[in-house]
This record gives structure tokens, sequence and C-alpha cells, in this order.
């Protein structure tokens, strides 16, 4: 019997033992300031969670691995207004025990309604070489499936299935709404929205496991995404070359510091306009993921390591 709580329900059990099948997405031997332990974090299709091993770690650690299905008993606490699980017993769990389709997160908009909102993107530019572009490299069937379920993120924003398409939307919005404040060139800012994380479709494994490939790791999402615009834009014969330029500056400068892991600092107005979109939409996301996640009695989320704070709920 497939025996299970969701996560985002488990601040409903506080005090209670629960026994239930969740995804490992990482697994670490920790040092604390006495004994050293097992950190797992753990995830279903509701959301994530950590999880702590206090006795014999070092045997239940050897049981199972990253991106495995495991099945515990934990006691579900609040410590610093976070739920998190206290697991005193735990197994590998077979396939032929559950779904694993439910254990993998996906955007909350439908895949097909983001498509939709995507290609209407691609068709409001107007400029027929950049129209010629993004057609050839999103109405290939096979890319553009690995483009709709690739995650945007291993752990901070649109960190699931469907989350780079929701991202990649969301900052096209955005830069079309600027386009009405500034001098900005509507169909290169456009463009540069929907091709600046087109690397992350080799950077990232896909669900149910979100990780870094080799290439990603060692190459990285701005120089993956220069590489393959380039590819394409050589099967065009007479493309310009000043909108290549453009738009490969645009995908080697939108993380905007070299200490963000960008490649080049923005050096025209869209590529500013694209990092500062780009990353509204990614912090603002990570922030409202933290704030969802917490308890309904808590006063401040999680520790935000990426940015070194809390975030205070907001109650009026």
């Amino acid at each position: 019997m497939f025996e299970h709580i969701n996560i985002s329900d488990l601040k409903e059990h506080l005090g209670e033992e629960v026994v239930s099948f969740y995804l490992v997405t990482s697994k670490e031997i920790r040092q604390g300031k006495n004994d050293r332990y097992l950190y797992l974090r753990l995830q279903d299709h509701s959301g994530s969670i950590n999880a702590y091993v206090w006795k014999d770690f070092q045997k239940a650690a050897e049981e199972f691995s990253e991106g495995d299905v495991i099945k515990i008993k934990a006691m579900v606490n609040n410590y610093k207004d976070q739920v998190q699980l206290n697991v005193s017993q735990l197994r590998y769990a077979d396939k032929s025990e559950y779904n694993i389709e439910h254990f993998i997160s996906s955007s909350s908009k439908p895949p097909e309604f983001l498509a939709e909102q995507f290609f209407s993107f691609v068709d409001k530019v107007e400029n027929l070489w950049i129209n010629k572009l993004l057609h050839l490299i999103f109405d290939d069937k096979q890319f553009f499936n690995l483009f709709l379920n690739a995650p945007a993120a291993k752990s901070w924003h649109h960190n699931y299935r469907h989350g780079l398409i929701e991202h990649t939307v969301n900052v096209a919005t955005l830069c079309d709404s600027v386009c009405t404040l500034y001098p900005v060139h509507r169909d290169l800012i456009i463009a540069g929205a929907l091709l600046h994380d087109v690397g992350k479709v080799f950077e990232y494994s896909p669900a149910p496991n979100i990780d870094f490939t080799d290439l990603g790791r060692l190459v990285g999402h701005l120089s993956l995404g220069d590489q393959f615009v380039c590819e394409k834009a050589k099967e065009i014969i007479g493309f310009p070359e000043e909108i290549l330029l453009n738009l490969r500056h645009m995908i080697l400068a939108h993380h905007g510091e070299y200490e963000k892991a960008s490649v080049r600092l923005p050096q025209t107005l869209e590529a500013l306009v694209l990092h500062l979109c780009d990353n509204l939409d990614a912090q603002s996301v990570g922030v409202a993921q933290l704030l969802a996640a917490a308890p309904d009695d808590a006063v401040w989320t999680e520790y935000d390591k990426l940015n070194n704070r809390y975030y205070h709920l907001t109650k009026i």
C-alpha cells in the first residue's frame, strides 16, 4: 500500500510521527556542534523539506542514493519556525511501490498555456532575421520538448518541471512592458528574453532529481547558450552579424556581474534591461517559494543562503 503525506500538508502533523515515501534530492553527512548526522532534502510534487537522521546514520546512508525514493518513519518538528523531519527509520523503496510522477514538482501553470504564451512572443518579433532564428530553434519539436520540460534551476527559483519556460515567459513579459518606458529595441530584447537561458536545456538533468550535468557544471548555461545560438544562426544564410553580436552579448551578460558568473558585463541598454528583468523574476519567485513553504504561524522564512537573509512574512 502506498503510504504518503504531501510535504505541503506536514505542517498539519506537527508533533506527530508519520510514515511516508519521499524522493531524496540531497544527501550529506554533516558535522554538528557535538555529533555528526545525515542531512536529507526530501521532495514530492507538493514541495520539499529538510530531514535529519541522528542514529545509525552511516548505515542508513549506505541504503540509498540521491535520486532514490525512500520510505521513512519520522517525527514532524518545528525548529526556528521551519517544519522538518527527524527520521527514526528509513529504507530504499522499490519502484514497484510508487509512481514516480507523485514526486515530480511542476509549474502550477499548464504546459500548454506556457507554450502558447511563449510562441505569442515569438510571433511579436517583426524582424525577419530574428523571427526566422527563433522559429528555427523552437519549431524543432524534439528540442522544444526538452525546453518545455526543463527546470530553470537546481534549488533556488523555478526548480521544477516546466520551470524554464515559465521563467522565460515571465522575463519576456517584463521586457515587453519595459519597452513602453525606455528606448529599448523591442525585437532584440524579446529575442534575448526567449534565448537567454536556452543553455539550461543542456545544463541540468531533468526531473525528478534535478542536478547539473557534467557539461553544465564545467561549461555553464551562458556559454552553452551562446554556442547553441551561434550554431543555429550559421544555418541561416546571410544572418546579419550585428544582430547575432547583440543576441550573443545579451546571453553572455544576463547575469549582470562577474561575481554572479556573468561572462560579460551588460554593455548595451537591451543587455542591461534583460539582466534586471531576469534577476527580478528569479529573485521574486525564489523568495515567493520560501514564503509559501513557511508554516502558517511562522514569522520568518527559512534562511536564504544565496542572499544571506531571512524574509518576514507580512500579515496585514
